[in-house]
């Protein structure tokens, strides 16, 4: 299956892809920067990618979409399958490439893939330090919720409940 909102086009791939792998590191690079507000160390992004791996972002368990803007691969968005919901991870948009769409075709492509799936609703969790994801969130009709998982970087948790409309770019 392949979702197209504009010029963004997102497929379905294994973690273990080539384009995944370096969006991936390329997320948690941005993430561990962001968190330490300095420059990644060596061996910091691979530390952190092997302690919050990926490789169950596929079936049965998940999925994960690279998504492309044009030729160029710009961005990425997991889900885990949970008993009671989706949970969305790994949204990530290259900064050449953010301002213009990504994140919204992300979470539509996301959306459609799990409202396909029969889920009712996507959480996530993320951090205070991500205000654009956050932001992003937000817009998209999920809104903050108690927290319902306890992992040492989740600040802040949202929920949306999926509809037959969910899915659609806004």
């Amino acid at each position: 299956m392949t979702t197209a909102v504009r010029q963004w086009v997102t497929e379905a791939v294994r973690p273990d892809h080539p384009d995944a792998t370096l969006l991936l590191s390329e997320y948690m690079t941005e993430m561990v920067v962001r968190y330490y507000r300095r420059p990644a160390r060596p061996g910091e992004v691979e530390a952190a990618l092997a302690e919050m791996p990926s490789d169950d972002l596929t079936y049965p368990g998940g999925l994960l979409l690279l998504a492309h803007h044009g030729p160029d691969l710009a961005g990425c968005a997991g889900l885990r399958w949970q008993a009671e919901f989706a949970e969305l991870t790994r949204v990530f948009v290259r900064p050449a490439h953010r301002g213009i769409g990504g994140g919204a075709a992300l979470l539509a492509a996301v959306e459609a893939r799990a409202l396909a799936a029969g889920a009712a609703r996507i959480r996530l969790d993320t951090r205070s330090d991500l205000v654009e994801a956050r932001a992003l969130y937000a817009r998209h009709g999920y809104v903050e919720i108690p927290a319902y998982s306890h992992g040492p970087y989740a600040e802040h948790w949202f929920e949306k409940e999926l509809t037959a409309g969910s899915g659609r770019a806004k």
